[in-house]
């Protein structure tokens, strides 16, 4: 199906958004795991599920991992096309056998507009399928970014992503509400914990962990620790520069990009915004409902996830007559 239509039973766009994170497993298939040395000498952990003729690889969204219910369906829909996959884990969020983070080996984490691990990635993996590329949520951001920042680039020959937030400062905005500071909150609970870490572990005392502890909005956080653990010299510098919204318009390869209208995690309006921005390379398909990377269909006891099923499909359509 090329559009989503919610169920008579799930059309609240937080009942969408929540829903699979609590009744989807997330250990849906076994895979491969294998640790690469990055150039400043860290580790990346990526789960491989092995396959023929094309490999996806996939970007989870923030404090995802491979686990993530969003990217076991994507696994799931790919081994059942026989495809390969390889599901990159950002620096300390891969997860050990009892569920637990594994921190990574640099005074650093990840962010949304960090891209050079996935470029690192792009170009260890070996040659012998063509490659595609998913990104989901922060994920998704991070894609269309390295894909705007190498717009001549011949590796990845089809993307697509899910949920982006193009626009972090209007997505963060957006967020300072009561039920903004619900989801912020969950991720500021782990996130505060890798700061404090970071800061045990390597000294690293420009992080203010109590105010991130304390962070109830994301530019709280971002302005405590993301900014200046990585570099930059506040959370607006950081926005501004990690943004997809400031790149999608150099972007040459052809790429899909799914979002609802009622996403939790974004204004309406940031969506006009980049498709008037964006290059002819991208095809936008907007819903109604869906909330964030939700697009749950189906029966409460046999659900179906449309924007999985999409995204996939699209891909091997995007590339019929182009893999060997």
């Amino acid at each position: 199906m090329t559009t989503f239509t919610p169920p008579f039973w799930l059309r609240n766009p937080h009942a969408q958004t929540i829903w699979g994170r609590l009744t989807r497993p997330r250990q849906l298939l076994p895979l491969r795991r294998e640790i690469l040395t990055t150039p400043d000498d860290d580790d990346l952990i990526v789960d491989h599920l092995d396959g023929r003729e094309l490999r996806f690889v996939l970007l989870h969204g923030l404090e995802g991992s491979s686990n993530s219910v969003y990217m076991q369906g994507l696994l799931s829909i790919i081994r059942r096309h026989g495809f390969a996959a390889t599901a990159m884990n950002y620096r300390s969020c891969a997860l050990d056998a009892r569920g637990r983070f594994i921190m990574n080996r640099q005074p650093r984490l990840y962010h949304s507009g960090e891209t050079t691990d996935f470029d690192f990635l792009v170009q260890s993996l070996p040659a012998d399928l063509p490659l595609v590329a998913i990104g989901s949520s922060l994920g998704g951001n991070v894609l269309l970014k390295w894909l705007g920042e190498h717009p001549d680039q011949r590796r990845v020959l089809a993307a697509a992503t899910m949920s982006v937030p193009y626009d972090l400062e209007a997505g963060s905005r957006h967020l300072d509400t009561p039920w903004g500071r619900f989801y912020v909150s969950q991720f500021v609970r782990t996130l505060s914990r890798k700061a404090k870490s970071v800061i045990e572990r390597f000294g690293t005392h420009n992080i203010d962990l109590p105010r991130a502890t304390r962070a109830r909005t994301f530019y709280e956080f971002d302005e405590a620790a993301t900014a200046p653990l990585h570099g930059f010299t506040g959370a607006e510098d950081y926005w501004r520069r990690s943004s997809s919204i400031a790149f999608v318009d150099r972007i040459t390869t052809p790429t899909l990009c799914i979002s609802a209208e009622d996403d939790p995690f974004l204004p309406r309006e940031v969506l006009g915004r980049v498709r008037a921005r964006a290059s002819p390379a991208i095809t936008f398909e907007i819903t109604g409902c869906g909330g964030h990377t939700g697009f749950v269909g189906g029966l409460p006891w046999r659900c179906e996830y449309w924007a999985e099923e999409r995204l996939v499909s699209w891909l091997v359509d995007a590339t019929a007559g182009r893999v060997p």
